[in-house]
């Protein structure tokens, strides 16, 4: 019952048509030709337009971003550098009074 509620609501959906198989696509060798052909210099040229293209890309962060990641950052490094400087002195005590007690 709780089935036909819902499919009752529900939008019809069109049929999916069947879709007609094409012969498959025949590869040549020509791309694989072609980066064969180019000199150590054309290569490099490539490489380089093609990172340039893909920085284009990046979604660089504001000033104000990289200001604050960057006090985050050194928040972070400073409380962390607090605790494991905190975790040493304690291990030290440790060893002092492990010492006294054998020694």
């Amino acid at each position: 019952m709780a089935e036909e509620q819902k499919n009752a609501g529900a939008p019809s959906q069109p049929k999916k048509q069947a879709v007609k198989k094409t012969a498959p696509a025949t590869t040549t060798t020509q791309a694989v030709k072609k980066g064969e052909e180019l000199s150590k210099t054309g290569k490099m040229k490539k490489w380089f337009k093609e990172m340039k293209a893909e920085l284009k890309k990046v979604i660089w962060p504001t000033t104000n971003q990289t200001v604050k990641n960057t006090g985050i950052a050194l928040g972070m490094m400073l409380i962390s550098s607090v605790a494991i400087w905190g975790f040493d002195q304690i291990a030290q005590m440790g060893v002092k009074a492990l010492l006294t007690l054998v020694g």
